[in-house]
């Protein structure tokens, strides 16, 4: 077939390798594959080229961070950018699509480290809204899977599930009627129930259907007479899920038929990748060979020579990965105590501890991200664009938490002994906390402790702890809207006065019409939200952040008086718009730069602040942007 080439202004496409004579046959112990050699790209390739064929119009996969959806923090599936247009929206490009969308998955994090769970990985999809249905798709994915035009594999290798039917919708014998057409024989077809083979709405209601799913036979031994197509018994392996659109679920839990009935289909490349070469594990593919290699330098061993080291490696490599692709997002989060952004850190720090677990002194990160990025770029080419964020973001945050670790380590060892005296070999959620609380140790670290040394955490009691934390934290909140600052420490404390430098500087960079809506300060960072129209360019982004460095470089006195409200207000004070003030208000005055009405506390001058930086620009709803930045030594 012919073979696609990158083109300016086109997704990623590498020449294809023309498909072997004959099928080798999947791995049956003997090292055998269906396509010997596909690696990622070429499967990428062929996939987006074979839909195209089938007038599907190639759209671009969208960020990991998903628009408008606080249900997740993470673009979790191929088809979770496409749900408006799933749900009767019309699409720009038309009714047949197709692409490719990376995808963050959290539910898996503490099983990452076996052979084959994954943080991140790539979905590969194709989509009908509204033209070709069932016989359609099945078709298509079966051309697509058979075809030596394409993956080529052994038709007499595929089994099939589909819906079994239950009292509220019927058994799927339409799908079933199709594989059978196809050469897939009865007893390969699995009828699955509700929880196998049924993609529920989004919410309580709206669309949904039965779904038919694609597997490989393996070549094991089958469990026992029952085994068939969507056992979990390892004999069969699923490669490819189409789903069918089919109902409106409606609010009293009856079903009925969408007048437009939809095609959402997912093939995972990872796990695609390792069944076409016949690997026993995701690792061993050529995805993730140069990042294995990078952690095997590093850390001065040999990958498969030791079963514990294996799994430290693997934890390394997929929380690389995905931490570089979570942060080279043109929406990129920075680490945090919340939200998408304490996923990023309980990542970040979990690949450095199993990093001190192999021996690894230094930063362990950048180096294998560098090696992510080199890897991906071409299909993903804001991991280049984003290349000294990723780097600095991931070498600040280790680095951080290489300082805590030990102290957190430390003090676990000191609490081991009697730990190990308790008969019920249970640590108390208390001392969890305390851990967590005092050295900043996330709960999951002190979990994975505690089981290498055959002891449980009391999770209940730590929640517990926890949420009276919290309590403490959202009263320390509710100060900070009333204008004081809820933690008076020394780092939070500057940053509080840097609000103040930042919200003058925007003024003066962007105009009179900047308003602050809202900062989020810890010891670590701020966030500032703002009322503005449109991104910041690149250039006022600098001046913004040149200006704030020039009044901390001035060393200027900052003071404080108290006076009336509207006394401030004809004074030149910012106040925050719709905020209800006492009658008596303080009033802060930087130097000649900044008057603004707050609660405070505020540094005496500015000149120790350090170095103020902005990491990251962006959106915070519709008219709003926000500012993260951080001070520096």
């Amino acid at each position: 077939m012919r073979s696609l080439h990158q083109k300016p202004g086109l997704p990623y496409l590498v020449p294809l390798k023309q498909p072997p004579a004959a099928p080798q046959g999947v791995d049956r112990g003997g090292g055998g594959a269906y396509y010997a050699g596909m690696n990622a790209d070429e499967l990428r390739s062929k996939y987006i080229a074979f839909f195209k064929s089938k007038e599907h119009a190639q759209i671009q996969g969208k960020s990991l961070l998903p628009d408008n959806d606080p249900t997740v923090l993470f673009t979790t599936a191929g088809m979770h950018p496409l749900v408006p247009y799933l749900l009767g929206e019309d699409h720009p490009a038309g009714k047949r699509l197709v692409d490719y969308q990376k995808c963050i998955r959290t539910g898996d994090i503490d099983s990452v480290g076996d052979t084959s769970h994954l943080t991140f990985f790539e979905m590969l999809g194709n989509w009908s809204l509204g033209d070709y249905f069932k016989e359609g798709a099945i078709k298509m994915s079966f051309e697509f899977l058979t075809s030596p035009e394409w993956l080529n594999i052994p038709v007499e290798h595929l089994g099939i599930t589909v819906f079994e039917g239950d009292s509220t919708v019927a058994r799927d014998e339409e799908s079933a009627a199709v594989w059978k057409s196809l050469g897939i024989p009865a007893e390969r077809i699995s009828y699955r129930p509700r929880s196998d083979n049924w993609w529920g709405p989004a919410g309580a209601t709206g669309p949904c259907g039965p779904d038919s799913e694609m597997f490989i036979d393996m070549g094991r031994e089958p469990c026992g007479p029952e085994c068939a197509p969507g056992c979990s018994c390892g004999k069969w392996l699923e490669i490819w899920n189409d789903v069918f659109m089919q109902y409106n679920k409606k609010a009293d839990g009856s079903y009925e038929p969408l007048a437009r009935t939809c095609v959402d289909t997912g093939m995972g490349i990872e796990r695609t990748v390792t069944i076409l070469n016949g690997k026993k594990s995701v690792y061993d593919t050529e995805i993730f060979a140069p990042i294995v290699q990078a952690v095997e330098k590093a850390a001065s061993l040999v990958y498969g020579a030791d079963r514990e080291q294996d799994r430290s490696v693997r934890i390394i490599c997929d929380h690389a990965r995905a931490s570089t692709f979570i942060l080279g997002d043109p929406k990129a989060v920075s680490p945090a105590n919340a939200g998408a952004g304490y996923v990023l850190r309980r990542l970040i720090r979990r690949a450095a501890r199993h990093g001190r677990k192999l021996g690894i002194t230094g930063l362990v990160l950048s180096p294998v991200a560098q090696v992510v990025i080199d890897r991906f770029k071409g299909p993903y080419p804001e991991l280049a664009e984003n290349k000294e964020y990723i780097i600095a973001e991931l070498d600040r945050e280790e680095g951080k938490f290489l300082e805590t670790l030990h102290k957190g380590e430390h003090e676990f060892e000191k609490l081991l002994p009697g730990l190990l005296k308790d008969p019920r070999k249970i640590m108390s959620g208390r001392l969890a906390f305390k851990l967590y609380d005092t050295y900043g140790f996330p709960i999951e670290l002190t979990e994975e402790l505690a089981a290498e040394k055959g002891l449980a955490v009391d999770r209940r009691e730590f929640e517990d702890a926890f949420r009276k934390h919290q309590d403490l934290s959202r009263a320390g909140s509710e100060q900070l809207f009333k204008g004081g600052l809820g933690d008076q420490g020394e780092m939070a404390v500057k940053y509080h006065t840097a609000t103040h430098l930042l919200h003058k500087a925007l003024r003066t960079v962007l105009g009179d019409h900047v308003a602050q809506k809202g900062s989020n300060i810890t010891a670590e960072r701020m966030r500032f939200d703002f009322s503005h129209p449109a991104p910041m360019t690149q250039e006022e982004i600098q001046e913004a952040q040149d200006i704030v460095n020039r009044q901390i470089e001035r060393d200027l006195p900052v003071t404080m008086d108290v006076m009336g409200l509207e006394e401030a207000k004809a004074g030149g004070a910012a106040a925050l718009f719709g905020e209800k003030y006492e009658a008596m208000v303080k009033v802060y005055t930087i130097g000649d730069f900044s008057k603004e009405v707050c609660g405070g506390p505020h540094v005496e001058r500015t000149g120790g602040m350090g170095f103020f930086r902005i990491q990251k620009e962006q959106s915070s709803s519709a008219g709003v942007r926000r500012i993260r930045a951080v001070l520096e030594k």
